[in-house]
């Protein structure tokens, strides 16, 4: 079969790592694909589409096949689902190749943004608490600092912007706060949102997808906050739904609101300054709105 890579994959490849590595690794993901299911003896039955943002997942009869550049450090992915076994988040089955996984099957059309949102957000509460936990001994994960500051130093580039560049100061300095006052040092998804959950088998929710890092729970829950945000800036009341929320979320996982809203803030407006370098205004307008509200 054909092993097109979805645009979404395409695009966001390309905006994490830079054209170039994802335009040399995507000219030769349908042979690798290809040799990696025939090593394997695996049998294609179809792409996932849209799919996502950093591999390519093929659905075969023994469940699925992730392949992602090493650029984007699927062994991390293996050290987390290997860590987790199967709690809270897909089973890791095995490793057809480098650089591949092989998962559980789950339902990848079903996910938590399937329900509404007051119901998505209990199940997907529920699902990240259980992927807090101890990081192995000797663990390779990085640290919520040191991701942060990796996202941080391009942000210093927006600071006199006349749209931005508030904002972008207030998320930098509630960075260097929250990092001065924290002490967790747990295994986090790193990208935990509605989108990240789907249905099972074995379980009615199961996380999947994670860029796992070693920190503290509300940094994890802060991208979970700004979820359906289109539908959030769309309403009259979005500005105080937008505070509820942080508020019921710490709440329910038993977390400091000023940290959860910080955070919620920093990784707010980092995406938005990537989503204007990138040219995709109409994002960066949403995510500056939401980060305003904060």
């Amino acid at each position: 079969m054909a092993f097109e890579p979805p645009q979404r994959l395409v695009r966001a490849l390309g905006e994490t790592y830079g054209d170039a590595a994802a335009a040399e690794w995507l000219k030769a993901l349908p042979e690798l694909a290809q040799d990696t299911l025939d090593r394997s003896g695996l049998a294609a039955e179809r792409v996932v589409a849209p799919g996502g943002r950093s591999s390519l997942v093929v659905l075969v009869p023994e469940g699925v096949v992730k392949l992602a550049p090493a650029f984007a450090r699927p062994d991390l992915e293996r050290e987390a689902l290997a860590h987790w076994n199967g709690w809270g988040a897909v089973r890791l089955l095995g490793e057809p190749a480098p650089d591949a996984l092989l998962l559980e099957r789950l339902h990848p059309e079903v996910s938590l943004r399937s329900l509404p949102e007051a119901k998505a957000l209990l199940e997907a509460a529920d699902t990240v608490r259980k992927l807090w936990v101890e990081p192995s001994d000797g663990h390779g994960f990085e640290s919520v600092a040191e991701r942060t500051a990796r996202q941080a130093a391009p942000m210093e580039a927006y600071r006199a912007d006349p749209e931005a560049g508030a904002l972008v100061a207030a998320a930098l300095e509630a960075r260097g706060e929250l990092l001065a006052g924290s002490a967790e040092a747990l295994l986090l998804h790193g990208q935990f949102r509605q989108g990240k959950v789907l249905a099972g088998d074995r379980a009615p929710w199961l996380a999947v997808g994670p860029e796992p890092l070693v920190g503290e729970r509300a940094y994890d829950l802060a991208r979970l906050v700004r979820d359906r945000v289109e539908d959030l800036v769309a309403a009259s009341a979005g500005a105080s739904a937008a505070r509820r929320r942080v508020n019921k979320l710490a709440d329910s996982l038993e977390l400091d609101r000023d940290r959860l809203r910080g955070w919620t803030l920093f990784r707010a407006v980092e995406s938005a300054t990537r989503a204007l370098t990138a040219g995709r205004r109409t994002d960066a307008e949403l995510l500056l709105e939401f980060a305003g509200w904060l």
